[in-house]
């Protein structure tokens, strides 16, 4: 199974220059751990699902949320789900498991 965590660097929302820089960077490397530290057991999850792609971002008030974007087996959506919640990320408003319960 590949597992893909992409930074999505939000155009709408401003923060002074060398602010911006220092959380954009965050973010990378918040993705970064999350692939391949967080979620590094999905891998041995036999659940017929070849790949997950996560974005993760910040809200208008600063917090990571994620969402996952491709259709995965909802054993893999709650794994997701229960790392994320345990970093203190919340889940991206919209996304199709919104009323999930933790």
């Amino acid at each position: 199974m590949t597992i893909t965590v992409l930074a999505v660097i939000e155009p709408d929302i401003t923060a002074a220059a060398p602010l911006s820089k220092v959380m954009n960077e965050r973010l990378r490397r918040l993705a970064a751990e999350l692939q391949n530290e967080h979620l590094k057991n999905l891998k041995s999850i036999d659940s017929g699902c070849e790949d997950v792609v996560i974005y993760i971002s910040y809200n208008t008030k600063y917090n990571i949320r994620w969402k996952i974007v491709n259709d995965v087996p909802s054993v893999i959506e709650t794994e997701v789900a229960h790392q994320c919640a345990l970093l203190g990320y919340i889940l991206w408003k919209g996304s199709p498991i919104y009323n999930f319960k933790f």
